[in-house]
């Protein structure tokens, strides 16, 4: 009988982070499971169990366990996926995770615009991965006479919480635009931020950290999701949202752009929270507009299928353990 051949995928966030890193890891193990033996696990280390190939989540985080398969594992295939925090900081200045890239078989991103923030001589062995959610219904039940919106990430400085904190403070004349904020506080002093916030504006709601099923039931109540990051290396809260009939509106950032398209109507520019907050002010004169996103972003979500997201990867993996053979 042939054997499956094994991969360890490594992610420094496991399921008690509850954050995109760790729901990457895990789709991509069950997404690999039908040709693949997977094992998913915080780090490696020479005397760890063996296994054919390496796929590491995040270049800097994993950079010690990729640093010793390469050195225990000589030839044996290393992919690295790339984290919005490895491609718009780190791999700039941090030396582990140069090392990581220059010990890759593959370079993954998980946006269309990712491989331009690689070094050139890079552009060769990086490959788009483009991650992907179940399709619901949009909800047809949403309210008219108020604009629900909701914003999803743990509060920490990437995802840029403080311009939706002033966004929301500048909207004190709109009563009726109502704003969820879904989010562990990895920073205690955006926690005590969002706890004022939530005690001055009670049209702000601070509910902390929520299970995945009830933060997607809640994007797809949404009207529209705000998602205000100054990184990302593929936001999978924006899939999500696209794949539930919620529009979108976004930081001008590459890992933005890189999933909605240039052509895509719903962006703000990053920091900007004059900006947002007029920007939701207008969705509520102007609800058609709402609908008008969603018609731009129908023609992008095939390429967010799970059987997509399969695709592309075993397209980065299948070649690399076929030539280890």
């Amino acid at each position: 009988m042939h054997r499956k051949k094994s991969i360890v995928l490594v992610t420094p966030a496991l399921a008690d982070a509850n954050n995109g890193n760790w729901q990457t890891a895990r789709r991509w193990a069950s997404l690999l499971a039908p040709a693949y033996r997977v094992r998913l696990a915080a780090g490696w280390a020479a005397g760890d169990a063996p296994a054919d190939a390496m796929i590491a989540l995040h270049a800097r985080r994993s950079a010690s366990s990729i640093a010793a398969w390469h050195d225990a594992r000589p030839g044996a295939p290393l992919v690295v996926a790339l984290t919005g925090t490895d491609l718009y900081r780190d791999i700039a200045c941090d030396a582990q995770a140069q090392r990581s890239l220059e010990l890759a078989d593959a370079l993954v991103v998980l946006n269309e615009l990712g491989v331009r923030s690689l070094p050139e001589a890079l552009h060769a062995r990086c490959h788009v991965v483009l991650q992907s959610c179940s399709r619901r219904a949009p909800r047809a039940d949403k309210p008219r006479r108020r604009l629900r919106a909701v914003a999803v990430g743990h509060l920490r400085e990437e995802k840029d919480p403080r311009t939706l904190f002033a966004a929301v403070r500048l909207l004190g004349g709109h009563p009726e635009i109502r704003i969820d904020h879904i989010g562990r506080a990895l920073d205690a002093q955006l926690g005590e931020q969002a706890q004022d916030l939530a005690r001055a504006c009670p049209r702000y709601r601070w509910l902390g950290g929520l299970a995945h099923a009830q933060a997607r039931a809640r994007i797809q109540a949404a009207h529209v999701l705000v998602h205000p990051s100054r990184m990302e290396g593929g936001a999978h809260v924006v899939i999500e949202a696209l794949r539930s009939g919620t529009p979108v509106l976004a930081s001008r950032i590459d890992g933005n752009v890189g999933l909605l398209g240039p052509g895509y109507g719903g962006y703000f520019e990053p920091g900007d929270a004059a900006g947002l907050a007029e920007r939701l002010a207008q969705l509520r004169r102007e609800p058609d507009m709402l609908h008008t996103w969603v018609r731009q972003a129908e023609p992008l979500l095939a390429r967010f299928e799970p059987q997509a997201e399969a695709v592309a990867l075993r397209a980065v993996i299948d070649p690399l353990l076929t030539r280890h053979c």
